[in-house]
């Protein structure tokens, strides 16, 4: 799963974290993802979901120094099923090994990276997740080439891939038109017809039409079952986050 949560924004009066925390972790529970990459998780949120969520760890930084401050692109691991192995986060930048914001970006972004082992089966596989910025069109290109560089660096073994988050691009752009010639897009090789609404992004808008697809889960040497934007929601019918959780199940 690949969740963009909405950071804890302590003036937002009409749609606060506390009155969607509760019903995220009840759609956490309920859907049970072997691993799920938040975006825009500041350290009091992913806090409080990994206390709510026992069997889960998670791995990640937050992207204004590196430790604890600002949002996080962590990945949360159900540790019943698997280890980690190694981990990591790179800025997505021209320095990426040291806190920097890139190009034509507004803000620091990040990719939070993990090797991970099945604890039943021994077999292991990557796991990348980020949230790309939302202002600068040159930082979002580049942003693809370096985790596209960055996977074939750290997969010498050429084990199986997942590469997810909110990419703040839509499928006909092209920086996805390149991704999709290095990776498989999960929604385009499913084989059951992806569930829910064509897009991801809500705004918060509980009537509008979800058609804006920004989010994603990509994967190399897995194939994907099923493909799912969760339109779940409030039981006043307002949206859990600004946007929907994506979940693809997968196999070897």
């Amino acid at each position: 799963m690949t969740y963009n949560i909405k950071y804890d924004d302590i003036n937002d009066t009409v749609n606060n974290w506390n009155d969607r925390k509760d019903a995220m972790v009840r759609l956490l529970q309920k859907e049970q993802p072997s691993f799920i990459g938040l975006q825009e998780a500041l350290l009091r949120q992913l806090t409080y979901l990994d206390e709510a969520l026992p069997d889960y760890r998670y791995i990640g930084v937050g992207r204004d120094d590196g430790k604890q401050k600002g949002e996080f692109s962590p990945i949360l691991y159900d540790d019943s099923r698997y280890h980690m192995l190694r981990s990591n986060t790179f800025w997505l930048s021209r320095t990426p090994e040291k806190v920097s914001v890139g190009w034509d970006a507004a803000l620091e972004r990040i990719c939070t990276y993990g090797l991970f082992e099945n604890k039943q089966t021994m077999e292991k596989l990557w796991v990348f997740n980020t949230h790309f910025d939302h202002v600068g069109t040159k930082a979002r290109k580049k942003s693809v080439r370096l985790i596209v560089k960055k996977i074939k660096e750290v997969n010498s073994q050429n084990l199986p891939v997942v590469f997810m988050g909110d990419l703040n691009l839509t499928p006909d752009q092209k920086p996805i038109e390149y991704l999709q010639t290095k990776m498989d897009d999960g929604l385009l090789i499913s084989e059951n017809p992806m569930k829910g609404p064509s897009g991801t992004f809500n705004g918060f808008d509980s009537p509008a039409p979800i058609n804006r697809r920004i989010d994603y889960i990509f994967v190399k040497d897995l194939a994907v079952s099923t493909y799912l934007h969760l339109d779940e929601r409030l039981e006043n019918r307002k949206h859990i986050s600004d946007h929907l959780p994506v979940i693809a199940l997968l196999e070897k």
